[in-house]
């Protein structure tokens, strides 16, 4: 555009932004590629145009250029210009051609036993056969029956412990309650603090919203509490979101003593923490969640989508209060109305006959199968957990993340680089491969062994045209 009209959203973004100016100014290309504001291959104004416009300096601009190019955003011709790199966009990785097996979708396995087909054929008829067909299919009560809110309090007590009812919630979903919390703990220009590595999904309501991420640096047990207080001294944010157990997309878990640590620090700051808690029941004898060490100060999130089937569109919230369970109901039927009738009745029928745990041993035994293949494939080295869904790739030096999933993809390959999940700082040189979501054993062997492949394939300098 003539007129460079998404300056001005850029100098919004660093007028707000706590981060540097060369960082939040790359996170702003970013974004406007995503929004699709900035089309691939189009012609980026010169840089002190840009310098002028945003009021700072050309060597700032230099080095959002130069942090923009190491994330595969644009690229630089002498005597021709700056221009947004074809294939910068996200759909680069999601949507280039066919792939072998689409490794990008956290799902859970669907397991051969029990046969699930047959489970969900057999109990849709019986729910048809005695249930109303009217009140199945027409709008539910925000927030669940409180018959199905006991069935999620029982599903959820091995992590969080016993609940009343009026603090739980069923959610159409785990990314509309973290969007309900979020909304509910926060006003624009807000500061949510989050692991430096982290959940897309927080980006998005972020985004939606008009929140600013401040990242926290991790280690193999997840956030690092002195990190943690040193952005709380800082930033003073409202909320703080984590995963604790089997973190997406490092897998990385808290001890118990780092939760406390963590905990610690959210009571010397006075912060809220939103708790996303999709995997600890895929674990034997998962850790006790953050909800259950501090109840009034933790909102609690738990999924279906990765212990039974995304399909079910099913979460379980767990509130501090019941004035916050009012608060979070009001938001989600704002943001979503209600669960589906039909979906929350399969949900219900399997929680009451013992089915959904009959299923949950299906999936946990295929998971420890898949990783069990992948070590043995893909060697040490890579971040993983013997019960999680996923695998955090670690990528040799000659590999950026965003040319190693272009390459994979090119190789029918579908694989989610590290620049998806970076909130600030360098991405690392990692991949996320889900190992649910093929439709095998076998399948995910072959993948597996190509995925190898293309990590032993040493590229050459001149492989900088790769999208």
């Amino acid at each position: 555009m003539a007129d460079y009209d998404y300056l001005a959203q850029w100098k919004e973004e660093i007028d707000r932004s706590p981060n540097a100016i060369y960082l939040t100014l790359a996170d702003a290309l970013a974004l406007s590629i995503r929004k699709g504001v900035l089309q691939e291959g189009d012609k980026l104004p010169p840089q002190r145009t840009i310098a002028e416009h945003l009021g700072t300096n050309l060597t700032t601009i230099t080095r959002a250029f130069t942090e923009a190019r190491r994330r595969g955003l644009i690229d630089a011709t002498v005597g021709r210009g700056t221009f947004v790199r074809i294939g910068a966009g996200e759909s680069h990785w999601r949507h280039t051609g066919p792939a072998v097996v689409d490794l990008t979708m956290n799902l859970p396995p669907i397991p051969q036993d029990p046969p699930l087909q047959r489970i969900i054929q057999n109990d849709l008829a019986a729910i048809l056969k005695q249930q109303d067909l009217n009140s199945l299919m027409s709008y539910r009560v925000t927030g669940g029956t409180v018959a199905e809110r006991q069935l999620g309090s029982k599903w959820i007590e091995p992590v969080i412990g016993t609940r009343r009812t009026d603090e739980i919630l069923v959610s159409p979903g785990a990314q509309s309650a973290l969007a309900a919390i979020v909304s509910t703990h926060t006003q624009p220009g807000d500061i949510i603090v989050t692991d430096r590595i982290a959940y897309p999904g927080i980006r998005t309501i972020a985004a939606q919203f008009g929140l600013i991420l401040v990242g926290v640096e991790s280690d193999a047990e997840g956030m690092l509490p002195e990190q943690l207080d040193r952005a709380c001294s800082e930033h003073h944010p409202r909320l703080l979101y984590c995963i604790p157990t089997i973190h997406n997309p490092t897998t990385a878990t808290m001890s118990l003593q780092r939760r406390k640590d963590i905990l610690a620090v959210a009571q010397h700051h006075h912060l809220t923490i939103a708790e996303d808690d999709p995997y600890s029941l895929l674990m034997d004898n998962p850790l006790p969640a953050l909800a259950a060490l501090d109840h009034g100060r933790v909102s609690y999130i738990a999924t279906l989508a990765k212990t039974l089937s995304p399909g079910l569109r099913t979460a379980y919230v767990a509130l501090p209060n019941p004035d916050m369970a009012r608060r979070v109901t009001a938001a989600i039927r704002a943001l979503a109305l209600t669960n589906a009738g039909l979906l929350s009745a399969l949900a219900a029928r399997w929680m009451q006959s013992g089915q959904a745990q009959a299923i949950l041993h299906g999936i946990q035994k295929e998971l420890r199968l898949r990783q069990s293949v992948a070590r043995r494939i893909l060697g040490e080295g890579h971040c993983s957990n013997p019960d999680g869904p996923h695998v955090w790739l670690k990528l040799p030096d000659w590999w950026g993340s965003a040319d190693f999933v272009a390459y994979a993809r090119r190789r029918g390959l579908a694989l989610v680089p590290s620049t998806v999940f970076t909130i600030s700082g360098e991405p690392p040189q990692r991949a996320r491969i889900a190992l649910g979501s093929a439709p095998d054993v076998a399948s995910l062997e072959e993948s597996l062994h190509g995925v190898l492949s293309v990590l032993q394939h040493k590229r050459s300098p001149g492989f900088t045209d790769i999208v």
